[in-house]
């Protein structure tokens, strides 16, 4: 974050937008000082730490809000710090990468878009795609909220910002240009099911930045209440690109979708 803002911002550019004032907006938080002839900080960075801070500790909105209020007096006269959480979220969610609301089966049979996007039955096990709830005038059933709801995060946005950084774009070619050819497995790149793919397809193999990815899914309650029965099921996407010490970081593991 100390050293990716700019890229951040740029990244994000004007064509990511509907409206142009929003890409405005961003860049004159990114270059506001958060006080007066302040060198370090502006009131994006500022907003983005406090932020960082809040999700790994696990603070409320309300905590946070006290926060805010409280470093909001410390601070000297004409500072722009936010003073409650909503205004600092406000400022945030113009940076937020997009993600989409997928309604799926509640067997997984299908995924509502594309030419399934106009059914309301699973032409496969037979079950609504909504759940049903009675209308006060009578018995008649009516589609009430999506029985089961796929949060998918686009990849290529993600994609694109690691290699609009320097480092991670170097970082992304290690597998060609870093790692020791000694036919001893450390990594998948020596293993044999990497040389097949680039056996099998040549075009793809030949290019470093090209990507290698690998997904993983686990099921978890995210309530800790074994009676329930809610669970979701994230799937984590991985970049074998890079070097053994950097692709099982958190920072280089994804959130591809959440079931």
């Amino acid at each position: 974050m100390d050293d990716h803002l700019e890229d951040m911002v740029h990244d994000v550019g004007e064509e990511n937008f509907e409206k142009a004032y929003l890409f405005d907006s961003i860049k004159s938080d990114s270059e506001e000082k958060l006080y007066p002839r302040c060198a370090n900080f502006t009131r994006l960075s500022t907003t983005l730490k406090l932020f960082s801070l809040k999700a790994r500790n696990g603070w409320t909105d309300k905590n946070f809000t006290k926060l805010l209020e409280l470093l909001k007096e410390m601070l000297l006269e004409n500072n722009t710090l936010p003073i409650h959480n909503y205004e600092a979220k406000k400022i945030l969610c113009r940076m937020s990468l997009k993600y989409q609301k997928i309604h799926t089966c509640p067997n997984d049979c299908v995924l509502y878009r594309d030419e399934f996007a106009s059914l309301k039955v699973c032409s496969t096990c037979g079950l609504s795609q909504f759940k049903k709830k009675i209308v006060e005038s009578g018995d008649e059933d009516k589609d009430g909220s999506p029985a089961k709801v796929m949060w998918y995060l686009p990849i290529i946005p993600r994609f694109k910002r690691l290699f609009s950084i320097k480092e991670d774009a170097k970082n992304l070619k290690w597998h060609v240009d870093g790692r020791k050819c000694d036919n001893i497995l450390r990594h998948p790149v020596d293993s044999p099911q990497w040389k097949k793919i680039d056996e099998t397809f040549p075009d793809f193999g030949v290019e470093p930045r090209n990507l290698r990815v690998g997904l993983a899914t686990d099921g978890m309650n995210p309530y800790g209440n074994l009676s329930s029965k809610h669970s979701s099921w994230p799937v984590l996407l991985m970049i074998y690109n890079l070097s053994p010490l950097l692709c099982m970081k958190r920072i280089y593991v994804y959130i591809f979708k959440i079931l």
